[in-house]
């Protein structure tokens, strides 16, 4: 049995990038279906933190309300944590650029920051197909048909078919698949694979963000909502097994085998005192995530009528702590796109240039920022060099936060 239903667009992947271009498509009138494999509220590899920069961009797709009751502490200082050195500086203000109107960067866990968008979108009049996996896109004349497939235990053997002229393609880039918009899986010793975690009972510094590094890997920390400390990292896939190998044999000389996470974490605890300090009596809060390999850089956004937000866009090292930002903005760009553009295969055509060009300007210098940053502390003894540098001068980190983009406004909000 099969089912039919045409829409003006439909978007793969309910995750910020995705639901910011429904909404606003939505809110134009469009008839929009969002197709998410997951059921929400749903735990994500992901560092959580938005800049203030966003907030406008929330209150436009009517959440900022919402965002504020729920969010961590403002964010007012960024840090550095690598063995021995705890450095600190302020996060940039209104002398880098100009002042956001709620002041600084928060933190909202992906369980609750994705469920808010989604609701919303709902509200808007988005379809949601959840759960529900995306597994075969096709032309139809002028449209595409999407094929999709409940997931679960009741599923059973329904298939619907999605058609509209214009596929949003919303999925990251961790996850490959079927689709023309995903991408091919390879796997290398020097995969940067993610990891995060919730803790409760943390002592870090409510209002301080620091940039962790260690031998073969980064990552970050921040208290977000509910109390709950956000911890989350990337490590090459060579040192995590170097890492699981040299464990050791438990008693009997039977050899125990070191999970991932476990591995990753009594590095993070052995490489950074910092870390150590923070989370000294802290409670795990559920089991750690693992994702990845994580695909740094930019890709096509437009191709035959698909366009790419988010992750499957193009994506900075998570090292700058923008990846949130940049799928919101990236959605709302190419809707506002999308939104005004003339009906047919010339005006998507124009619209995919007009949108390519418009993400390029807006995320090129943070992907090759966070590219820069991630070579030095991945290379060798970079964490020394590093750390040593921002010991004499640790305005760096706040220019570093200035650079990633976290002053830069939204573009058509101001």
């Amino acid at each position: 049995m099969s089912s039919l239903s045409t829409h003006d667009a439909i978007v793969i992947g309910a995750g910020p990038a995705g639901t910011s271009a429904a909404l606003t498509l939505a809110r134009h009138g469009w008839s929009v279906a969002i197709v998410e494999k997951s059921t929400f509220p749903r735990r994500k590899v992901c560092g959580e933190y938005i800049s203030a920069s966003n907030l406008a961009l929330l209150d436009r797709l009517e959440i900022g309300d919402a965002w504020r009751v729920n969010a961590g502490p403002e964010i007012r200082r960024v840090g550095f944590f690598s063995n021995e050195t705890c450095v600190e500086a302020p996060m940039p203000d209104a002398k880098y650029g100009p002042p956001a109107k709620d002041g600084f960067g928060r933190a909202l866990g992906r369980d609750v920051l994705d469920t808010l968008l989604l609701q919303a979108a709902r509200s808007a009049g988005a379809e949601i197909f959840q759960p529900c996996r995306a597994v075969a896109i096709y032309r139809d004349g002028d449209m595409h048909r999407v094929r999709i497939q409940a997931r679960g235990e009741n599923s059973g053997d329904e298939t619907t078919i999605l058609r509209a002229p214009v596929i949003v393609a919303a999925h990251g880039s961790w996850e490959p698949g079927p689709l023309p918009s995903q991408l091919e899986k390879t796997s290398r010793p020097s995969d940067l694979l993610g990891f995060k975690a919730h803790f409760t009972g943390s002592t870090l510094a409510p209002d301080l963000m620091p940039l962790l590094a260690f031998p073969g890997g980064y990552g970050g920390m921040v208290l977000a909502d509910h109390g709950r400390l956000s911890i989350s990292c990337c490590i090459r896939r060579d040192m995590l097994a170097r890492l699981r190998r040299n464990h050791g044999s438990g008693h009997d000389g039977i050899e125990s085998p070191l999970s991932a996470a476990d591995a990753v974490f009594q590095h993070l605890m052995a490489s950074c005192r910092g870390v150590s300090d923070a989370l000294d009596g802290a409670r795990l809060d559920r089991r750690w995530l693992a994702a990845g390999p994580i695909r740094p850089g930019i890709r096509a956004c437009y191709e035959k009528d698909i366009f790419r937000v988010g992750n499957a866009a193009g994506e900075s090292h998570p090292i700058i702590a923008e990846g949130i930002s940049m799928a919101l903005q990236a959605g709302w760009l190419l809707a506002r796109e999308l939104a005004g553009a003339p009906s047919g295969p010339a005006g998507r055509e124009a619209v995919g240039r007009r949108y390519q060009a418009a993400w390029r300007g807006l995320f090129w210098t943070r992907v090759y920022a966070a590219a820069a940053i991630a070579r030095m502390v991945l290379g060798p003894g970079g964490p020394a060099l590093i750390a040593a540098a921002v010991r004499n001068f640790p305005q760096a980190l706040t220019l570093g936060a200035h650079m990633s983009g976290k002053t830069r406004p939204v573009p058509g909000l101001m």
